[in-house]
């Protein structure tokens, strides 16, 4: 009876204890709401602090338990965890919480905390608004809120802190514009507002008043306008960072006034234009200049090299020209030197063997010549990771001196130059290089073997070479490579057995080479494998049956090739296989019906080979199939209907003289089998007909007789026009490097969103429109084989046409007709052309209508360009109409599906109402 009572007692102190708890947390609004209100006439207790504590821990999860296991009234809140209090008063002074998961929003009750000095929640996961209420607390001297969720814009009331000396803010998803009030407070030293979606101007002068500041960050937001000259006055300024905004000025020259400075960044505003002033040089402190991806033009000074406290030089993306200055090599300190993507001439001094501390070294994609007799200097740079001299005209020999560069060499490229000789056996001496991309050059010789000593390597590029030999024997000992590409040179001989030990192996291609025997088994054991290029080679025997490891794979031609024997079965387990080219083998059998689980199939080329059977009609339900070519084979029966054939072309079926249906192609109609029957039928009943009504009989045979020969449709051949074929010259990167003057500014015609174009005068001196992708976008390599696919076969007068293509890995090209009338855009809203008669409109109207209905109605696949507007209709030398970038068009099925295109609509313009359940 006495342990009943007793736990009867326990269990109505319980629930007595949380009903009062509830009634608590119900209570404390109004509880401090009238707190508020008694505040104004007296000083309030310490109980206040207590009331807001737990108001703001009950608006948190709290999902570890932080403070649920340490804030409770049984003791007091300033032994709380976060919590300091003053001696004297025991007033909330601090609270600090970092890095610990709260998960919630801050409560405006937070304003009741009268004499906090100190609000720290940086990475808290807390989200919401800022509570306006902050503005209450004008002891405030630190508030970092950075690296949450906050969102909404910041409180006006902000400003109000007198006394505040730090505000963090960074890394959140804050809006709208800063407030004006914000830079105007004469005791503030720190500043960061990086990284939100902050908008509108930086406030200028009137409004500018920050005495005492010493590091401002506003990166990676969107303010616009001129950088205020307000921050010349902020002679303690030791950071400047609004790197990636969309402020249009120039580089300030007021900034050489600010002796403090150590970092100045500013790069990654597109509209940030004019030189570098060489009053920099005044800046004897500055540890980082960072001015890349900007619109700079000019020089690089040459007293840059009086910077002798210089660590990070950013001037990478810019229009900058002249020569490498040789006075950077004075730099003793730098440790980063970007200068790549801009336009300077010149050799490379020899003096950046000075920069010993030097980590990191990039002069790609610039007009720099000479040969590679500064390698040698750099071996003096013994810290040095990263070594970029890629996208210019060095010439000459890869000394062997380059065995003496740093062994902590991560990254060397040296592709897309016009470099010669072999490769040094002493390269192997770098063991702890990652990557080595020489691709597109004029290298001959073979690979040493010496390279299988690089036990470092994830990535060998040497494709687009002359080079020849084997493939090093001893290749498999680089279990690290992730990238193999050897592809366009001349190695012979074999696939060693050890490719079978890199596991890690993601990507090979080793097409257009002379390798030749079997395909190694191995090679079809690696589960991490997904590009597998190997065409254009003289691989003999059958292929692998056992693919399954291969989950990964989703890039497979094998074209070109000797192969024999039958398509393996085990294709169909590549779920994720999206192109598949086996064609010009001596492939036999049939297509196998496993292959119907590969819905994912982009293209499928299997001609040129013995494949025999029926076409499968699981080929029209792959809604993902924009190619199939099956020409040239032995199929027979009847071409399947819908999908990929409501759209296909002669060319991808010819070649086998078997197949019926499709009359629109050529294609014989299949024979009507109820003739057949009938024909059994009468056969049946003739004998008895016979016996009664021998004349009759007699005429009615001869009458069915006849009326068979006559349905009987005669079986033709299928001829096709080869001159419809378009003969494409080919173009090498050389050649358009070349044109274009490596990519010159000058020659620049327009930039889109997935590249830009050029106007190049190639080696036999025609003109040509020459549109570089941007291989970097992700929707780039689509629009690329959208274009192609629409306009390889298109012929219509008011359409461009494509006069060849020039594509690797990570380089693709259109070379297009030139038009050197611009565009209609131009000449209905500019004064810079022509202005456009009636009789004029109208025949541009007429002729972009017909190429729309060519498209729509005549064209081998239904095509809608989806971004027809009037900068997209060019103009050749007779002011023809010709409609252009067809890099988002949709192809459609004939029951209106799309099955190709980009996954982005076009820019803003007109398009018609039905169009839209297209998108």
């Amino acid at each position: 009876m006495f342990l009943v009572t007793r736990r009867l007692r326990a269990h109505q102190s319980s629930v007595m204890a949380r009903a009062c708890h509830v009634t608590l947390m119900l209570l404390l609004p109004l509880l401090l709401s009238n707190m508020d209100i008694s505040s104004s006439s007296s000083a309030a207790s310490n109980g206040t602090d207590l009331l807001v504590l737990l108001v703001i821990k009950a608006g948190l999860s709290d999902p570890l338990g932080i403070l649920s296991g340490n804030w409770t009234p049984n003791s007091p809140f300033c032994d709380w965890v976060g919590v300091s209090c003053s001696r004297r008063r025991q007033r909330v002074t601090a609270l600090e919480l970092p890095d610990m998961p709260l998960q919630g929003e801050l409560s405006a009750h937070l304003g009741n905390l009268s004499f906090l000095h100190v609000l720290n929640l940086t990475n808290t996961s807390i989200t919401g608004p800022i509570p306006s209420d902050i503005g209450r607390l004008p002891r405030l001297r630190v508030v970092d809120l950075s690296h949450n969720s906050l969102s909404g814009s910041i409180p006006e009331s902000i400003g109000s802190f007198i006394m505040l000396q730090v505000l963090s803010l960074e890394y959140n998803q804050l809006s709208g514009p800063v407030p004006p009030s914000i830079f105007n407070m004469s005791r503030l030293e720190t500043m960061l507002l990086g990284s939100n979606n902050l908008v509108g101007p930086i406030p200028h002068n009137g409004s500018f008043s920050l005495p005492m500041l010493q590091v401002v960050v506003l990166s990676v937001n969107n303010f616009t306008g001129p950088i205020p000259s307000g921050f010349a006055a902020c002679q303690h300024l030791r950071v400047l960072n609004l790197a990636n905004n969309l402020l249009e000025d120039v580089v300030p020259t007021w900034l050489a006034k600010l002796p403090q400075l150590t970092l100045i960044s500013m790069g990654g505003n597109g509209l940030l234009t004019g030189s570098i002033p060489s009053e920099l040089s005044n800046l004897t402190m500055l540890q980082a200049l960072d001015l890349s991806f900007s619109n700079l033009r000019g020089e690089i000074p040459g007293e840059l090299g009086k910077l002798e406290q210089l660590a990070w030089l950013q001037l990478k993306s810019n229009q900058l020209t002249g020569s490498f200055p040789a006075s950077l090599g004075n730099l003793s300190q730098l440790y980063q030197l970007a200068l790549d993507s801009n336009h300077l001439t010149g050799s490379v001094p020899e003096t950046v063997g000075n920069l010993r501390l030097l980590y990191y070294f990039d002069i790609g994609s610039n007009l720099l010549t000479g040969t590679l007799d500064f390698l040698p200097a750099l071996s003096n740079c013994r810290q040095l990771r990263h070594l970029g001299i890629h996208t210019c005209f060095l010439t000459g020999s890869i000394p062997a001196s380059i065995g003496n560069l740093s062994r902590k060499l991560k990254q060397f490229g040296a592709h897309r130059n016009y470099l010669t000789g072999s490769l040094p056996t002493r390269i192997s001496n770098l063991s702890g290089l990652n990557w080595l991309k020489l691709s597109h050059n004029n290298l001959s010789g073979i690979i040493p073997e010496s390279i299988t000593l690089m036990e470092n390597l994830e990535v060998l590029d040497v494709v687009v070479n002359v080079m020849s030999g084997p493939i090093p024997t001893q290749i498999g000992t680089l279990t690290r490579l992730h990238m193999v590409f050897l592809e366009d040179n001349k190695f012979s001989g074999t696939i060693p057995n050890g490719v079978s030990n890199l596991s890690m192996l993601e990507q090979i291609s080793l097409s257009h080479n002379q390798l030749s025997s079997s395909i190694p088994e191995g090679l079809f054991n690696l589960s991490n494998l997904a590009v597998l290029s190997l065409s254009h080679n003289s691989f003999t025997g059958a292929l692998h049956s056992y693919l399954s490891p291969l989950g990964s794979l989703y890039y497979v031609d094998i074209s070109s090739n000797s192969l024999v024997g039958t398509l393996p079965d085990s294709f169909g387990n590549l779920g994720l296989l999206s192109y598949l080219d086996l064609s010009h083998n001596t492939l036999q059998g049939s297509i196998p019906k496993s292959y119907q689980k590969l819905i994912d199939l982009g293209l499928l080329d299997l001609a040129f080979n013995n494949l025999s059977g029926t076409i499968p009609k699981f080929l029209a339900n792959f809604t993902l199939l924009t190619s199939l070519n099956l020409s040239f084979n032995e199929f027979q029966g009847e071409i399947p209907n819908g999908g990929i054939f409501s759209n296909i072309n002669a060319q991808s079926l010819m070649g086998n003289p078997g197949l019926c249906g499709l009359p629109r192609l050529g294609f014989s109609p299949c024979r009507d089998t109820s003739n057949r029957t009938k024909k059994q039928l009468m056969r049946f009943i003739l004998p008895t007909v016979l016996i009664t009504v021998a004349a009759i009989a007699i005429l009615l045979y001869l009458m069915v007789r006849k009326n068979n020969n006559m349905k009987r449709p005669d079986v033709t051949t299928i001829s096709v026009d080869m001159g419809d074929v378009v003969n494409y010259r080919i173009i090498s990167y050389h050649e358009i490097a070349r044109a274009t003057e490596n990519f010159n500014e000058d020659n620049l015609l327009g930039v889109g969103s997935f590249g830009k174009v050029f106007k190049g005068q190639l080696d036999d001196g025609s003109v040509v429109a020459i549109k570089v992708l941007n291989m970097q976008l992700e929707q780039a390599l689509r629009s690329f084989y959208a274009e192609c696919q629409v306009l390889r076969m298109a012929k219509h007068r008011n359409l461009i046409r494509i006069l060849s293509t020039c594509s690797s890995l990570d380089f693709r090209v259109l070379l297009l007709q030139y038009m050197p009338n611009g565009n209609l855009d131009e000449h209905l809203h500019t004064g810079n052309r022509e202005p456009l008669g009636f009789i004029k409109r109208l025949d541009i109207m007429l002729g972009v209508s017909e190429a729309m209905e060519y498209l729509h109605h005549y064209h081998h696949q239904v095509v809608v360009h989806c971004d027809l507007k009037p900068s997209n209709v060019l103009f050749d030398e007779e002011m023809t109409a010709h409609v252009s970038d067809f890099g988002i068009a949709k192809l459609l099925l004939a029951n209106d599906n799309s099955i190709s295109s980009a996954s982005m609509p076009g820019t803003i313009g007109y398009i018609a109402p039905g169009a839209c359940l297209l998108l």
